[in-house]
Formats: C-alpha cells, structure tokens, sequence
C-alpha cells in the first residue's frame, strides 16, 4: 500500500482507535493489498466521544451499546435499566474504548477478507 494514503487514513481516522492500536493499524494497512483499499475507505467507524454523549444521556436504556453493535449487552441494559444504574455508570468509564476496540475489528475484518 502507498505510504502516504496510509498516513493520510492515519491522521483523519486516529481517533477512532486506541494508541496501542495505532501502530498494528499502520501494520495491517501497508500489508494490505490495493484492491481492499476501497473496502478500507467505505468504513464508517464509530466515534468514541460521540458514544460517549450517548452513553450519559440514555446509557441506562441500553442505547450506547445498540450503537457500537453490541446488541447483547444493550439487551440487558435494557431490561436491567442500565443494571440499576449500576452498570451505566461503569458504562461511562468503559464505552469509549468498547467503540474503539469495535472499530479496530471492523479493520481486521476487511483485512483479512
């Protein structure tokens, strides 16, 4: 892969993952072949501090986990009112880096097609 789309998809999409991905990002991006750089730029990733907002105004319906996809756990926060306020809270510590451990397997996936 061309250095420089590589850094140009690192300085936009950075955000969205943790900084100990980063470098296996850049890894995974320059060992990837040209014809999965398309599939790589329709990627929509989730915003951590978005989710986060998410997360403090309706966290207890369950709706931040509904976002990133984790369809189980906001099962339960919904039927348990976010664990009885309990996990809700946990929940704000916790979201942003479920978002971007969800949009780090979003990349291995492509990859790995």
């Amino acid at each position: 892969m061309d250095a420089s789309k590589v850094d140009l998809f690192m300085m936009m999409n950075s955000k969205y993952f943790d900084g100990f991905q980063l470098q296996s990002v850049r890894q995974m991006l320059t060992e990837l072949p040209d014809e999965k750089w398309g599939w790589v730029q329709t990627l929509q990733f989730k915003d951590p501090t978005f989710v986060l907002i998410i997360s403090l105004l309706a966290g207890s319906l369950g709706i931040d986990r509904f976002f990133i996809g984790d369809t189980g756990l906001g099962l339960g926060k919904l039927l348990t009112c976010g664990g009885f306020g309990i996990w809700s809270i946990v929940d704000w510590f916790l979201i942003m880096s479920a978002a971007k451990e969800r949009n780090y397997r979003k990349l291995q996936e492509v990859s790995i097609r």
